[in-house]
């Protein structure tokens, strides 16, 4: 019988807004599933404001910044009382952190969401300080490490800089059973997505994408996963068109289905 650790629900547990992009709430909920699931079996009492709208990220990223104003104020006012707001997406919560409109009127609410507001698996190591998940997945996992949650969240070292190298989604991942890590050649270059340069650059999209899918095909790859699953749907559309048979799932589908 699978032996799970899993942190006990206290009276004081951390009350975590669940923020769930809109890529992910049309055409992955099963990500936004498995990220509740997962932060409860880690004792956290979740809840998944109804009220939640796009974070603005498209929007700004396209040069409309200026129409995001009402975006970012929905979202501190929803968010703001809560003691974190965790997402399995670390472009989002670059956005919020760095990136989206200075409001007036609510300038300490949205200082104080700027600190509060973390990726999926930055919150489990950094804030619940989870060192090891005991659990089975055993199936050869290659990372794709997302530009905005490596170089912008700081999620995984970078290889132009000279750092200790470090990875927060493999720390949880590398020691679950039976679960083989790929080292692949070209550890952290982009996949191509970056949302609307995808439209307006699809042929180096495209070929960016490619050149990433044929690292994980040449070290052997059976599934890719990630932090961001707008990444991963460009993968594996790419893949998808090309019949490559890889599998792709977000990095808290395999978290939390290894310790269920």
């Amino acid at each position: 019988m699978l032996k799970i650790n899993l942190l006990p629900m206290k009276t004081n547990s951390p009350h975590v807004a669940l923020f769930i992009p809109c890529y992910v709430d049309q055409f992955y909920p099963k990500v936004g599933i498995a990220s509740l699931e997962l932060l409860e079996k880690l004792g956290c009492k979740v809840s998944y404001p109804a009220g939640q709208t796009c974070c603005g990220q498209p929007l700004a990223n396209a040069g409309y910044e200026r129409d995001t104003v009402g975006a970012t104020r929905h979202f501190i006012e929803l968010f703001k009382d809560f003691d974190y707001v965790v997402a399995p997406s670390g472009s989002c919560v670059l956005h919020v952190k760095d990136h989206s409109p200075s409001i007036s009127g609510l300038e300490k609410e949205q200082e104080e969401l700027h600190h509060k507001i973390f990726e999926l698996t930055e919150f489990i190591t950094d804030i619940l300080k989870v060192e090891k998940l005991r659990g089975s997945f055993p199936h050869r996992v290659g990372y794709h490490a997302s530009c905005h949650g490596q170089r912008g969240l700081r999620l995984a070292s970078s290889s132009e800089l000279n750092q200790t190298l470090f990875n927060k989604a493999q720390k949880l991942l590398e020691n679950l059973d039976g679960l083989e890590w790929v080292e692949l050649s070209r550890t952290d270059e982009c996949c191509g997505f970056g949302g609307t340069f995808a439209v307006t650059e699809e042929a180096l999209s495209i070929r960016m994408g490619k050149d990433r899918l044929e690292d994980h095909v040449l070290h052997q790859t059976e599934i890719i996963t990630g932090g961001d699953m707008s990444c991963i749907m460009h993968l594996e559309g790419i893949a998808t068109r090309n019949g490559q048979k890889m599998k792709f799932m977000h990095v808290a589908e395999i978290l939390n289905q290894a310790i269920s």
